[in-house]
């Protein structure tokens, strides 16, 4: 089933130059959606160092073991993604999928297995017959090209109504390095990796292990910070690979992820992840409305985060959003049920900079008419100070509307 094009989508797509050191191309399997691309490929022409963060879920995907299993050696040289069906839940048959698609691939390179990636999204529980795709990584390994990012992004869609890309640049030692990703989610979406796939390459040369700091530390305030539906993916996969190429310019190798050299790159990255998360929360199943939801005077930062997570999945806080009901009381529930010290006569709320309630009731300038039009708005920010210490998160999310279960009440037929 198509869906309209949120309205909280980009109205123009960034400009997504080419990565020195990668090359994808894309092909129509017919896993699920007809008339459409759903197979990825992505070479690098030079072994890659590769970082990788992946679902918490005790029922991972075969793709997400078969990733772990390899990153430890820290090199790639192709990633396989295949959308429609996440080879979840599928057993022994999906073991010899994800073994079948990697020799494949393996061979269309000319490279082992243990430099091969894989990620699937889609129907959970259905077995995918691996035949259908891995027939064309040949064909897609001789004519990957550089210039295809939208393309790619494309290809990883399931219930995405448009491409998610972001782009930076940054310089390390003073040689300029290039960072592009590109993303794919829209439901399931819960940190402990939010619910997606993202694939992120740089040509800067950077050792695996640095680059797993990186990595592990940027997904904090930007995928482990969104929620669409507080439910968490079998196959959350997020990749960052760097090709090296910049060697090539005088940039010299990073091996430690604390080098004061890395700083402008670590701010880059950064940049890129959160654009992708917030992209993710934007195209939310159903969505019409963005939510920024800060908690600031809580315990600490943790307690903080769980907090503004209970006020973000909560379905009355969500469809309150959704019809423009600036419901300070639900907000005041989900502090309430969060399991945080809180102080109810301390606590005040705001609603953009409208304050709705301050110190445990009704704040006495509250102004009907200027709440309403804070929730008229398509970026609705809610904060909450809890008044009792340092604390301070943010999460953001996006309304629970109709078209929601929709969506996902006919998944997968």
């Amino acid at each position: 089933m198509t869906h309209p094009v949120s309205p909280l989508a980009p109205k123009t797509y960034v400009d997504m130059p080419p990565v020195r050191g990668v090359r994808m191309a894309t092909a129509a399997a017919g896993i699920k959606y007809k008339g459409r691309t759903d197979v990825l490929m992505m070479v690098f022409d030079a072994p890659a160092a590769v970082a990788g963060v992946f679902t918490r879920s005790k029922c991972p995907s075969a793709p997400v073991d078969f990733c772990r299993q390899n990153l430890s050696g820290g090199v790639a040289r192709a990633v396989v993604v295949n959308s429609g069906n996440a080879n979840a839940f599928t057993g022994s048959k999906g073991r010899a999928s994800t073994q079948m698609t990697a020799e494949a691939a393996a061979e269309a390179i000319g490279c082992s297995t243990r430099e091969v990636f894989l990620a699937s999204t889609g129907v959970i529980g259905e077995p995918l017959d691996a035949t259908k795709f891995s027939g064309v990584l040949g064909d897609l390994a001789t004519s990957a090209t550089e210039d295809f990012w939208l393309e790619a992004a494309k290809a990883i869609m399931t219930t995405d109504t448009y491409p998610k890309v972001a782009t930076a640049t940054a310089d390390i030692g003073g040689v300029p390095v290039r960072i592009n990703g590109i993303a794919k989610g829209a439901g399931m979406i819960a940190p402990d990796m939010a619910t997606m796939l993202s694939f992120v390459v740089t040509d800067a040369d950077i050792a695996p292990s640095a680059l797993q700091a990186l990595l592990s530390a940027g997904v904090a305030p930007s995928f482990n910070s969104v929620t669409v539906d507080s439910d968490t993916s079998t196959s959350d996969t997020l990749l960052l690979f760097a090709t090296g190429a910049a060697a090539g310019e005088g940039q010299v190798r990073i091996e430690d992820g604390g080098d004061p050299r890395l700083d402008s790159f670590r701010s880059a990255l950064n940049t890129v992840l959160k654009n992708l998360a917030l992209q993710v929360v934007r195209d939310g199943e159903g969505a019409r409305k963005m939510v920024e939801v800060t908690v600031e005077g809580a315990e600490n930062d943790a307690a903080a985060k769980r907090i503004a997570l209970s006020i973000a999945n909560s379905p009355l806080v969500k469809t309150a959003v959704a019809g423009e009901d600036a419901n300070w009381g639900r907000v005041v529930m989900a502090v309430g049920k969060a399991g945080e010290h809180a102080d109810r006569d301390r606590l005040s709320i705001w609603f953009g900079n409208v304050r709705v309630a301050f110190e445990g009731e009704r704040d006495p300038s509250y102004d009907e008419a200027a709440t309403t039009a804070v929730m008229e708005q398509e970026d609705i920010p809610i904060r909450v100070d809890l008044g009792i210490g340092l604390g301070r998160a943010t999460v953001y999310t996006c309304d629970l509307t109709k078209a929601y279960v929709e969506i996902n009440g006919d998944y997968r037929s």
